[in-house]
């Protein structure tokens, strides 16, 4: 099973639409931002954050790329 089938399986079943293509590239910089800022365990836990605030893949990264640019 691909990735992109097993996700749109388990959003089925969490009873949400399947992520964009757009939005797995968002997710996987956001994980890959976190991972190497910190340590591996950041990766889930921002993207769950992400959820959690209940904005889109997109506007994370455009809120990154800002609190990266402040320096913190």
């Amino acid at each position: 099973m691909s990735a992109k089938e097993w996700l749109a399986g388990f959003a089925t079943l969490l009873g949400v639409d399947a992520p964009t293509a757009e939005e797995i590239r968002d997710l996987l910089a956001l994980a890959g931002d976190a991972a190497h800022a910190s340590e591996r365990i950041a990766a889930p836990v921002a993207c769950w954050l992400v959820a959690r605030a209940g904005i889109s893949p997109g506007e994370e990264r455009q809120r990154l790329e800002e609190w990266k640019a402040k320096g913190e």
